[in-house]
């Protein structure tokens, strides 16, 4: 029996596929509906919910580059996980045109008469203005979508038999991973920090590497448990592959908490007049509220969750925390995003002489992240029903799962 038959994907996973692709259009159909209502508040929930399952795709491409320069079981058995969700990046850049065509109305920056009539912003208009601003995210998408197809095309020859593709693919992930680290650093400025371009803070950039790494890890341990179902793959995974999973998770989770404690202390200590409004704007108007419920929910209580053994080695258990950060994410982006927007759904630097922000929550937030999500996944299952399960051209393959207790 062939490798295809053997590691075939779970027998559900055409259901699965046709089921998101009905739950993306439906729910797109919504958005359409948003968008003829309110564009402003669309085109700000399509970002929300774009950035979540962008940072799914090219976390699962950050993860999977670090496993061939790594090694070991963990990487193993989930990377085609991984080489699918990262061939979801075409349907992510195509994606992205909503945001591109709705800069006017998420940017202060596109405005020429607002960047004339504040003497920082003019001294940023090199760099914040719409051609440059576009120019970097096709270079950012070009860069990642050549290092998916590359990773895929040497992933299909290590199948074949071509020894040297897996020294090639190790050369690859060793730039790809600098490439990517120093890409999501400048999307964080450009599609986020931006949305304030007074705002300035070194950590940004950190925050949202860490987003990558929480949110590929919490769409691995799903998937991980999923295909614990298919046939002749149930018996690879182990208790110890879901604990490594659990142990990096953690390890992100402490970092957010680092990285957020960083930024807030160093800027409400400084009270600069060009930085502190940023931090304020989040602790008023209600807004303190959400950011508390980030506190003890994306932090406090998924810390003390994962210090628990036999929970990481649950992988039922697992998947819970795991379908929480993952909604964590979604939350934890509005938050970015949302406060430096008015009740009324234009940003505050639209508005003369207008300076608060009052927390609010519409319905797009809500339905467009299950609109893009059900597409994407529509896309990934797509993506991993054509390989085999395992990557069984791997020469590092039968040592691997030997040392896992694998068969």
């Amino acid at each position: 029996m062939s490798a295809q038959v053997i590691y075939a994907p779970p027998a559900d996973i055409d259901a699965r596929r046709s089921r998101s692709l009905v739950i993306g259009v439906g729910a797109l159909v919504l958005c359409a509906v948003g968008f003829f209502i309110n564009r402003d508040q669309f085109f700000r929930a399509w970002l929300i919910g774009y950035m979540l399952w962008l940072g799914v795709a090219l976390g699962s491409m950050g993860l999977m580059m670090i496993h061939h320069l790594s090694g070991g079981a963990w990487g193993m058995v989930v990377r085609r996980v991984w080489e699918a969700s990262s061939r979801t990046l075409p349907l992510l850049t195509l994606l992205f045109v909503p945001v591109a065509l709705g800069m006017n109305r998420l940017y202060p920056w596109t405005h020429a008469e607002l960047m004339q009539g504040d003497e920082i912003l003019r001294h940023k208009a090199v760099y914040f203005n719409p051609t440059f601003f576009l120019a970097r995210a096709a270079f950012y998408f070009i860069g990642w979508n050549l290092i998916a197809w590359r990773m895929t095309a040497l992933s299909r020859a290590q199948d074949e038999g071509h020894l040297e593709a897996t020294r090639s693919m190790q050369r690859l992930s060793g730039g790809g991973l600098v490439f990517l680290a120093l890409s999501i650093t400048f999307v964080g400025v450009d599609w986020f920090m931006s949305l304030n371009p007074d705002f300035y803070s070194t950590m940004f950039g950190f925050l949202f590497l860490n987003y990558l790494g929480l949110a590929g890890l919490a769409f691995t341990i799903i998937m991980a448990a999923y295909l614990r179902k298919a046939e002749a793959m149930g018996a690879l995974f182990r208790p110890s592959h879901f604990a490594d999973y659990g142990k990096l998770t953690l390890a992100f989770v402490m970092m957010w908490a680092y990285f957020q404690f960083s930024q807030y202390l160093l800027v409400y200590a400084a009270n600069l007049h060009d930085e502190i409004p940023y931090v304020l704007t989040r602790i008023e108007g209600g807004w303190q509220y959400l950011a508390l419920f980030l506190l003890v929910f994306q932090f406090v209580v998924p810390f003390c969750l994962l210090l628990s053994r036999p929970l990481k080695q649950t992988p039922d258990r697992l998947v819970r925390v795991a379908l929480w950060l993952l909604i964590v994410r979604v939350i934890d982006t509005f938050m970015y995003v949302t406060p430096e927007f008015s009740s009324a759904g234009v940003n505050r630097w639209f508005m003369a002489g207008e300076h608060g922000s009052v927390f609010f929550v519409n319905w797009l937030d809500v339905v467009t992240p299950v609109a893009i999500g059900g597409l994407w996944f529509w896309m990934f299952y797509t993506q991993l029903r054509q390989r085999p399960l395992l990557p069984i051209g791997d020469p590092y393959l039968a040592s691997a799962l030997e040392a896992s207790g694998g068969h």
